[in-house]
């Protein structure tokens, strides 16, 4: 059985016994979708924007830095 399914024989066993209200219901189903949203983020291992920028710098100076021996590998490589 699907989740889905699973929340849906849920609700209508609450709706059943008369003990949800369409407020009620409307608090259920946010908070199970916050907490589906909140698990599923946790799975993909995001990193903050922060995070994010200081790596990009660190790429870019790595990269100026590989082009900077390749031209002068490349310069070596004439001179002979």
């Amino acid at each position: 059985m699907d989740n889905s399914q699973k929340i849906l024989k849920m609700l209508s066993g609450f709706i059943e016994a008369g003990i949800l209200t369409s407020q009620d219901l409307k608090k259920e189903l946010s908070s199970s979708l916050k907490f589906k949203k909140e698990s599923f983020a946790g799975k993909l291992d995001l990193v903050t924007k922060k995070e994010f920028e200081i790596l990009k710098k660190v790429i870019e100076k790595q990269q100026k830095e590989i082009n900077k021996l390749k031209k002068s590998k490349f310069k070596k490589v004439k001179k002979s």
